[in-house]
């Protein structure tokens, strides 16, 4: 069987990474298998659907590199989805309701007052022709529900194991608002049938709607696909996420820095038996990818966790990847010089700093202006890459000063930091010439 697979997002709003953790499963479940990914946009919602916020996710999509096979829009499929209704409704499987959301709600608390499940009763059911001519009569029109067989739905979840939901225990699901736009489940599944979608992979707050869609799919006549229904994300602290999610918009998200392959990494390992690291690449985080290697407890997000990846993804970075965005931030100072930074580096911007540290000018954190000016006399008329430990030592024969002592303030003089690169590579980067301006106490 050839693997196709989809991630069908609606376009009212920025992709953040709970959307995304789905739409990379599916793209790696995929691309490990050698199938096909599916981009479906679901904005049937005519009036919240937005282009800007579909070119958006497509943005962020081809920024995490999750490129698409196919590409489908459900507002232009309507036609497909009425003719579905057609026949759900010649088999006696979507019904006419006229209640209000009004009435609605009054009966549904009766029911909890009684205590009874608060389930739809059916009463559209009953209604005569008559009756529904004279709600029509009044301006009323119709949502249209799906008729549950009220059985119990059984399938084998990738992620869940064997799963089963009684569907006598569920309202009928309301499929065509009265307006007689179509909500989510229908042209879900119709799409599925027609795109023949073999494995549906989402997260467990689905896990329910599964058995609806389940019993549509077999009221159409089609098998119904694989299914898998992944752990929600939580924060850090176990706490829901959704409330922070506006701030971890992969926009957002991109704005702030982040490596791509850092957010793929994260959102791939987080929640799964692998060890949180980033992934050589997308490629490879495919090949190590595994429904059987998720837990069932919520995955943990935390951000923190993000940044130290995104350190990782940077520190592995190679001088000809870089070397591209280097240039665009004007600084492209050589393989040498981003071999020596890379590893301080938490977001990649921050190599601006480490230029500037090296081209100048800067001024120097001159402490103890006795020292280094003993120190401007021993620094040695070519600065390489060995110049640093010669020089230290005989820094060190003449004032006295080791350990923290010897070294810092020369750093700090340096560079007007007190931290940084490996000071024997630095060194020789920033030049005698401004070496010695800068143990001057000279902003250089």
């Amino acid at each position: 069987m050839s693997v196709k697979v989809r991630f069908a997002p609606s376009p009212t709003g920025r992709i953040h990474v709970g959307n995304v953790r789905a739409a990379l499963a599916n793209w790696l479940f995929a691309k490990r298998q050698g199938g096909t990914f599916v981009l479906r946009i679901d904005d049937t919602d005519l009036e919240r659907s937005t282009k800007e916020y579909e070119h958006g996710i497509e943005t962020d999509l081809q920024w995490l590199g999750l490129a698409w096979d196919e590409r489908y829009n459900q507002s232009q499929r309507f036609p497909v989805y009425q003719e579905a209704v057609e026949r759900l409704k010649a088999a006696g499987r979507l019904y006419p309701c006229y209640e209000t959301q009004e009435e609605l709600d009054r009966r549904r608390k009766v029911q909890l007052s009684r205590g009874q499940p608060p389930i739809y009763d059916r009463a559209a059911l009953k209604l005569s022709h008559e009756e529904r001519a004279a709600l029509e009569a009044e301006g009323r029109r119709p949502h249209w529900r799906f008729k549950l067989n009220g059985e119990r739905v059984k399938w084998n979840d990738m992620v869940r194991g064997d799963c089963e939901v009684d569907t006598a225990s569920m309202s009928d699901p309301v499929l065509i608002r009265e307006d007689g736009a179509f909500l989510y489940t229908l042209p879900s599944v119709v799409d599925d049938v027609d795109m023949k979608i073999t494995h549906v992979i989402r997260g467990e707050d689905h896990v329910t709607n599964t058995g609806a869609q389940i019993e549509i799919f077999r009221a159409l006549g089609a098998p119904e696909p694989a299914f898998g229904h992944m752990p929600l994300l939580v924060g850090a602290d176990g706490g829901p996420l959704s409330k922070r999610l506006g701030a971890l918009s992969i926009s957002e998200l991109r704005g702030e820095g982040f490596e791509p392959l850092a957010v793929t990494s994260h959102l791939a390992k987080i929640g799964t038996s692998d060890a949180l690291e980033a992934g050589a690449s997308l490629q490879a985080l495919g090949e190590s990818f595994g429904f059987e290697k998720m837990g069932r407890a919520p995955a943990r997000y935390d951000p923190a966790d993000l940044a130290r990846l995104n350190s990782g993804v940077l520190h592995a970075l190679s001088y000809a990847d870089a070397r591209t965005r280097l240039a665009d931030l004007d600084c492209d100072l050589g393989e040498t010089f981003w071999n020596t930074v890379r590893a301080n580096l938490g977001k990649f911007e921050e190599v601006k700093l480490w230029a500037r540290v090296v081209r100048g000018p800067i001024e120097p954190l001159a402490e103890d202006s006795d020292f280094l000016e003993k120190a401007a006399a021993l620094l040695p008329e070519v600065v390489d890459e060995t110049a640093w430990a010669r020089w230290t030592e005989a820094v060190k024969a003449e004032t006295g000063a080791k350990g923290k002592a010897l070294f810092m303030p020369l750093r700090k003089a340096l560079t007007g930091l007190d931290h940084g690169p490996d000071m024997a590579a630095m060194t020789a980067l920033i030049g005698r010439e401004r070496i010695e301006k800068r143990l001057r106490g000279q902003a250089a």
